[in-house]
């Protein structure tokens, strides 16, 4: 794991530099008032690092979607007002963030001072990594930092691009993922257990066999659980079941490292209907009644996966067990979230539904490391490179 030995900016002497952040602003905003604060919060350490440094900070960041064009819709403009209350300081607002508003803006920014600059994606140039582009955003600072851990999969000119062109260093939100999720694949206290859920196991087949060589037991839940019941033989009634990856599943059950480490549900809630308000009721993997459909998994299972997560020194989870947005449906998730963060082990929740099942269980502050990118976890827990992490300088 390469990524451990990355600098951050506790190696690197900012004072009197100005430094361009990578951040992760793209919060939900109504009414030119953000409502979620939650990323916002989590880059300020690094910031106030930064400042604290003496170093002149410039941020950038996306928001949404606005097709590589301008649009007010997008603007960051409600993020730098929310941003300055939440750190207690000023902060400059550039309406580009390239060009003539974005130079003067970053010209005229003094030591321990703070400039927020407007939306990258106003521009096609960032998602396409231009490489133009990339030195423009570069031309703005001494130093880059790159603290955007939700973004750092994608190889844009404000995650990658720039990283070529001046120093490059981790913020702490990345340093914590990379050591988090790290040290999970490359030493974890054992036993190790993973526990994987979401809708469908296209989506995570990289994972689960990345995962199995490396944990002890792997516990496997939600709609993809189902592909894999069937698989075995199981008739699964309406259930979601991804029939072209059928025989993938049963090539992969009948290996011996699967039949060792992998932990399926013996019992599930099925319904009559995908709705909140359906018939529903608790029956073993092999009687789901005709017509209805898996969409959490059962006590027994439940009791199976708690065993396990009891027993663990680190546990990584992604995906919800069961379709949680559903009171019927939420009680496997929920309790998988509870037993984690009751459990003794180092708890790391890989981004995503994950992440929201932990809050709405209300355990977030008793485990170890929440994830802040879904994307950029699942590449991470697949073995991929993450070009916004490599891009950065080795120790």
């Amino acid at each position: 794991m390469g990524y451990l030995e990355k600098r951050s900016i506790r190696d690197i002497d900012a004072r009197g530099k100005r430094v361009i952040v990578r951040v992760d602003f793209n919060v939900p905003v109504k009414d030119g008032k953000v409502k979620d604060t939650a990323r916002i919060t989590a880059a300020l350490p690094t910031i106030r690092f930064l400042l604290e440094q003496g170093a002149a900070v410039i941020l950038m960041s996306h928001l949404g979607r606005p097709d590589g064009k301008p649009d007010l819709k997008y603007t960051l403009r409600p993020v730098a007002e929310k941003l300055a209350e939440l750190i207690g300081q000023p902060v400059a607002f550039a309406a580009d963030c390239v060009g003539a508003a974005a130079e003067q803006a970053a010209a005229a920014l003094h030591d321990g001072e703070l400039l927020l600059l407007e939306n990258l994606r106003f521009h096609a140039e960032e998602e396409a990594n231009d490489p133009a582009f990339a030195r423009q955003l570069a031309a703005l600072a001494d130093i880059y930092v790159n603290d955007a851990f939700g973004t750092a999969h994608r190889a844009h000119a404000s995650t990658e691009g720039i990283g070529h062109i001046v120093p490059a260093v981790a913020g702490f939100l990345i340093e914590k993922e990379i050591r988090s999720l790290g040290m999970a694949l490359a030493d974890p206290d054992s036993p190790f257990v993973a526990i994987i859920g979401g809708a469908k196991v296209s989506d995570k087949i990289l994972v689960i066999e990345n995962l199995l060589k490396k944990v002890d037991k792997l516990l496997l839940g939600g709609g993809m659980a189902n592909t894999f019941l069937a698989a075995q033989g199981h008739d699964m009634q309406a259930s979601l079941v991804e029939e072209p990856k059928l025989e993938w599943a049963r090539e992969f059950l009948a290996t011996d490292i699967a039949k060792q480490k992998l932990l399926l549900p013996a019992d599930v809630v099925a319904a009559s209907a995908f709705a909140a308000d359906a018939d529903y009721a608790t029956c073993n993997v092999d009687n789901i009644p005709a017509g209805w459909q898996a969409l959490d998994i059962g006590p027994k299972s439940l009791k199976l996966f708690a065993t396990e997560i009891t027993a663990a020194r680190t546990i990584l989870w992604n995906g919800p067990v069961g379709v949680f947005e559903m009171e019927p449906f939420a009680i496997g998730t929920t309790s998988i979230a509870r037993k984690v963060a009751e459990s003794a082990a180092f708890s790391i929740i890989g981004g995503g539904d994950s992440v929201a099942a932990v809050h709405k269980a209300g355990v977030e502050d008793l485990i170890d490391h929440i994830s802040t990118g879904g994307g950029a976890s699942l590449n991470f827990l697949e073995g991929k490179t993450l070009p916004g992490i490599a891009v950065l300088a080795d120790k």
